[in-house]
């Protein structure tokens, strides 16, 4: 039995857990980004060389 409530009181595979989600919401966030200023720099280096040719 205390084997038992020593497994239900160890915190420490929650800060592992917490640290994935936080990782994959910091990854999502930054793919995002990317994502956006890379269509738009697109967009902005063709006008570019429109306007210069």
């Amino acid at each position: 039995m205390d084997s038992l409530t020593t497994l239900w009181s160890n915190d420490e595979g929650q800060d592992i857990a917490e640290y994935s989600v936080m990782l994959a919401v910091v990854l999502v966030i930054v793919v995002g980004a990317i994502r956006l200023i890379g269509s738009n720099a697109n967009n902005v280096f063709s006008n570019v060389a429109s306007g210069i040719q």
